[in-house]
C-alpha cells in the first residue's frame, strides 16, 4: 500500500461562515486556502495535500456549508422508513443520497460536501462558540452521524467563547472528541496535539498519524536552524557593511558625509527587509511576504530611539560591555608601555567604552578617508562599531522569527512589530556573554567572503541555542 493511501483525508464541514477554511489553512499550513467574511465563500469542495519533502502526510477538505440540511436528513429518514432500514444500512443511505440524479441541483452544497465523506474521509465539524446553539445545527450533525465516518467536533470562537459551554454538551451526544481551537490564533504545539486527537478517531488512522507529527516536528526543527541561519546572516552582513565613494584631489570628504549615510541606512534596511522576506518564506508565509510594504509601514524605524531603547541591552549590560570591550584596548596600551602607566590606560579604556557603549543609533558607524591601492582616497562609511548595534539586530530579528514561526496560516492581519513588543524577549545572562564575545569579534576585523562564512557558521549555532519556542519540536 503506498504512502498515499495510507494518509488520513478529513473533511472540514460545518455551516457557513463558521472558520471551516481557517482551520483548513491553519491545519494544512496553506495560506492559499480562500478565506473569507461572507457566507458561501467555499463553492465546492478541495482538496489541501499536506507533504513534507513530497512525502504525503495528510489531506484537508474544504466544503461549503450546509445549506439545508433539514431536508436532506428528511430525504434520509423518509427512504429509511420506505426500506425497513436498520442503523446498518445508514451510512449506504447517505451515499444514494449523494448519487441521487436529481440531488445534485437540489442539494449542491450538501453534496459537495458529503461526496468525500462517502469516499473514506472523517469528518472534522466546525462550529463558532460565541453563537448560541440552535436546534438547526441538529440536522447537520444527524447526517453526520449517518455516515458513520469517524469524527471530531471543533468549537471555533471567532470573536467570542459565550456559548462554548453549551456547545460542548450538545457536540459530546454526537462527537466523541470535542475540541475548542481558535483556528485563526492556534499554535504550532495545539496543532500537534489536534493531530494526535485525530489518530485516535481510526485504528488504521494512528500510524500514520503519528508519523505525521514526527515529520512535522522534523520539519519544524529545520525551519528554527534555517532561521538561525538567517538571523546569523543578516547580523554578520550588517556589521560588515561599508559603503564608499572615490575622492577627487580636491573634493572634502565631509560634503558626503549625509549621502553615504543615507545610503548606509538604506542598505542596512534592504539587508533586514530581505532577511525577514527569507524568514517568511521558510515558514511558508507567502501572503506576508507579498504584503512586505505594509509590514514595513506598521514597524518602528531601525534606527529610532525607541527601537534601540526596547531591543538593545540594558543600560548596565551596555556598560559592562563597553568597559569589557575598553579594558582590553587600554590592556594592550598597558603592555605597550611595560606598566609604565601604572593600568590608567585600562582604567581611561573602560571609561570610555562604558561611555560609546550606552550611545545609540546616532553613533551608528564614522566617516573614514582611506587611500586607495592604485592611488587617490576614498571616502567610507562604516562598519558599525558600535557595541549595541548587533543587539538591536538581534532583538529584532528574534521577535520578527517569534511571531512568523508561531503564526497561523489562517492569519491574515499584518505582522506588527512594534517595541512594546519586545519585551517578550529575553538572553539569558550566559548567552548575552557569548552573544558579546562574538560581536565584539566581527566588529574587530573586515570579513572576507570566507571569514563571513566562518563567522556566520559560529554565530548561528547561538543563535539557535536563544530561538526559544513552546513545545517539543523546539
Amino acid at each position: 500500500m503506498s504512502d498515499s493511501e495510507n494518509a488520513p483525508v478529513l473533511a472540514v464541514v460545518g455551516h457557513p461562515n463558521k472558520g471551516k477554511s481557517s482551520l483548513v489553512s491553519t491545519l494544512a499550513q496553506d495560506d492559499s486556502v480562500t478565506i473569507g467574511a461572507d457566507p458561501g465563500t467555499t463553492l465546492r469542495a478541495r482538496a489541501y495535500p499536506m507533504r513534507i519533502d513530497g512525502k504525503l502526510l495528510y489531506t484537508l477538505v474544504d466544503t461549503p456549508g450546509f445549506q439545508r440540511a433539514r431536508q436532506v436528513l428528511a430525504w434520509l429518514e423518509s427512504r429509511a422508513r420506505e426500506n425497513s432500514a436498520s442503523a446498518a444500512d445508514r451510512a449506504r443511505l447517505v451515499k444514494d443520497f449523494v448519487a441521487h440524479p436529481d440531488h445534485l441541483s437540489r442539494f449542491p452544497d450538501e453534496c459537495e460536501l458529503l461526496r468525500p465523506i462517502v469516499a473514506g474521509a472523517g469528518v472534522l465539524y466546525v462550529i463558532d462558540g460565541g453563537v448560541p446553539y440552535g436546534p438547526e445545527y441538529e440536522a447537520e450533525m444527524e447526517i453526520l452521524r449517518w455516515t458513520g465516518a469517524p469524527s471530531m467536533a471543533i468549537i471555533n470562537p471567532i470573536e467570542r467563547s459565550d456559548h462554548v459551554e453549551q456547545w460542548q454538551a450538545a457536540l459530546s451526544q454526537f462527537f466523541r472528541v470535542v475540541r475548542v481551537i481558535n483556528a485563526v490564533a492556534v499554535d504550532f504545539v495545539t496543532r500537534r496535539q489536534l493531530l494526535l486527537a485525530f489518530g485516535e478517531l481510526e485504528t488504521s488512522w494512528r500510524a500514520p498519524i503519528e508519523a505525521a507529527v514526527d515529520a512535522l516536528d522534523e520539519a519544524r526543527r529545520t525551519q528554527k536552524r534555517f532561521a538561525a541561519r538567517e538571523i546569523a546572516e543578516v547580523i554578520v552582513n550588517s556589521l560588515s557593511l561599508v559603503v564608499e565613494r572615490k575622492l577627487g584631489s580636491d573634493e572634502d570628504p565631509a560634503q558626503f558625509r549625509e549621502a553615504l549615510e543615507a545610503e548606509y541606512k538604506s542598505s542596512l534596511q534592504r539587508l533586514e527587509s530581505d532577511h525577514r522576506r527569507a524568514v517568511q518564506r521558510i515558514y511558508e508565509h507567502h501572503i506576508l511576504e507579498a504584503n512586505a510594504a505594509d509590514l514595513e509601514l506598521l514597524e518602528q524605524d531601525l534606527f529610532s530611539e525607541d527601537t534601540w531603547l526596547a531591543f538593545g541591552l540594558r543600560r548596565r549590560d551596555l556598560v559592562t560591555a563597553g568597559a569589557a570591550s575598553g579594558a582590553a584596548t587600554g590592556a594592550v596600551v598597558d603592555a605597550a608601555l611595560h606598566g609604565a602607566s601604572l593600568f590608567a590606560g585600562m582604567v581611561a579604556g573602560a571609561a570610555i567604552g562604558g561611555v560609546l557603549g550606552w550611545l545609540g543609533a546616532g553613533r551608528l558607524a564614522e566617516l573614514k578617508v582611506v587611500n586607495r591601492p592604485l592611488g587617490g582616497n576614498l571616502a567610507r562609511f562604516g562598519p558599525s562599531k558600535n557595541l549595541n548595534f548587533p543587539f538591536v539586530l538581534l532583538g529584532r530579528a528574534m521577535l520578527h522569527w517569534s511571531l512568523v514561526a508561531g503564526r497561523a496560516h489562517a492569519m491574515r492581519a499584518p505582522i506588527e512589530l512594534g517595541a512594546e513588543s519586545a519585551s517578550r524577549l529575553a538572553l539569558e545572562p550566559a548567552a548575552r556573554r557569548e552573544l558579546e564575545k562574538s560581536f565584539a569579534r566581527l566588529q574587530k576585523s573586515r570579513l572576507d567572503a570566507a571569514k563571513k562564512v566562518e563567522a556566520t557558521d559560529q554565530l548561528q549555532h547561538l543563535i539557535e541555542s536563544v530561538l526559544v519556542e513552546a513545545g517539543p519540536p523546539a
